[in-house]
This record gives structure tokens, sequence and C-alpha cells, in this order.
């Protein structure tokens, strides 16, 4: 899918913005906000490890063949699952949904074609909302997702009638990182980025009293209404909400804020 970044020319013109997705996953909003002359501050506030329970998680790998239909939460979902399942890859014949383009996009280049996205919305509910999940009455249905993820879509489809079961392939974990050199130079981040709840938490706790006042004072771009929900009852002050998580929707969340501040 091309990636057609903001809608008007956009020169941030040296801003300071904190990249604080996953180390192996930030690479491309930096290089995004650098080539519109912004200033990419890189401090992962999540980590991705495997699953917290391997020997569980194999074995319901091992029988995934019982399923009808399989549902992928995220990118990192994907990449799990595929490294756990090794050599024998998904089951040919058998549905695939995606929660959203970047989960999509992340099956294709992995050569699993996607029979379920949302076309707008890019959550749980717009996936429930999909004609193709609407009647599931009978199906075996796997979702594969982090350790302690959100139950509405398993427990939407349990409702409808499926028979579900969770498959959790990957753990978020808070990094031990020292803030200390980040707070030295905080005058530096003219606004903070931030993908998942997950990370919202983490930020709150690796800053110590002082360092968490500069924080949720500074602008936050957010993901999605339920995040920016969460950040708002967390204290954050200003909260822009970008249409996606992709980076192109990230970055023209930022110019959009930026530009008005001129």
């Amino acid at each position: 899918m091309a990636n057609p970044g903001p809608s008007q020319p956009c020169d941030l013109a040296g801003l300071g913005v904190l990249v604080t997705r996953a180390q192996h996953q930030a690479q491309g909003l930096c290089r995004q906000i650098r080539e519109h002359e912004g200033r990419s501050i890189s401090f992962p506030a999540i980590e991705i490890g495997g699953p917290a329970d391997p020997a569980a998680t194999g074995a319901l790998l091992e029988r995934i063949n019982q399923y009808h239909t399989l549902l992928f939460i995220s990118p990192n979902a994907v990449a799990w699952a595929l490294k756990l399942l090794g050599d024998k890859g998904l089951p040919e014949g058998v549905q695939i949904g995606a929660v959203g383009r970047a989960t999509a996009q992340a099956l294709a280049r992995a050569g699993c074609p996607v029979d379920i996205v949302p076309e707008e919305q890019f959550d749980s509910e717009a996936l429930l909302a999909t004609e193709a999940l609407s009647d599931v009455e009978g199906r075996n249905v796997l979702i594969f997702r982090g350790r302690g993820g959100r139950a509405l879509l398993g427990d939407s489809l349990s409702a409808r009638g499926a028979k579900v079961d969770y498959a959790e392939v990957y753990q978020r974990i808070c990094p031990d990182a020292d803030t200390t050199e980040l707070l030295l130079r905080w005058d530096d981040v003219g606004v903070v980025t931030a993908t998942s709840n997950a990370i919202l938490d983490n930020l709150l706790s690796l800053f110590d009293v002082s360092g968490r006042s500069r924080l949720l004072a500074t602008p936050l771009v957010v993901v999605s209404e339920r995040m920016r929900g969460h950040a708002r009852d967390l204290g954050f002050r200003q909260v822009l909400l970008s249409a996606g998580a992709e980076d192109h929707n990230i970055l023209a969340a930022i110019c959009d804020w930026f530009q008005q501040q001129a």
C-alpha cells in the first residue's frame, strides 16, 4: 500500500518528536520525521517478547488445523505467530482476518492472503462490524494476540455462537529504561507519540514525579479514540488523535498540529 504522507507540504522546522514504539518498529516513523525536517528522539517505552507460557501456546498451535477462522490483532501477533509456527505456517483454506491495514500488510508480506479487514476504523469494534464475522455460529475461531489483550472481540464472537480460543503469542514488557538523560534535554521534545495504552502506562511508570509532570504537559499523539480517553484519564493535557497507527497517519497528525501553531 502506498504511503501518502501528509496531505499538505510539511516542514517540521526542527520539531523534536519523541517516538516511543518498540525499537524494531520505530525506524519508519523516525525516518519520515527526519524527511520532513523534524528531529526524531527514540525512546522505546515497550519491548515485545515471546509467549509467557510457551508450552501452552505451542500445544494450541499444534491444533491450528481445527479452526475455521484465524484473527490477528496486530503486526506483532503476525510476526510471533509465524515465528512460532515455523515451516508449518498457516493452514491452507482457512479464513484469515486482520484488525487493520498494518496487520493485513504484515500477513500479505508473509504470503498469507487476508479475507477480512475493516475498511476505515481499525480496531476490534470495526472488525466485529464486518459482514464476514456477522454469522459465526458453530465456527472455531482462533485469535492471535498479546498476553492480556482486550476481551471484546472474543466475547462478542462467543455471543454470536462461535467457539473462541486465544493464542497469546507474545507479551508486552516494560523496559528497564533510565529517563535521566531524556529529561535533561526535555526542552527539545515538542510532541510525544504513543501507539498503545501499554506504552502510555509504561511511560508513566518510567518517569519520576517531576518528570511525569513534564510528560503530561507535552502534546501527545495517539492512534485511537480509546487511547485518547485513556490518555486523558492519566492526566495528559493535550491529546491529538491520528487517523490510524500507520507511520504516515501519525506524521500527518503531527504536521496538522504543528502548522496550527504557526
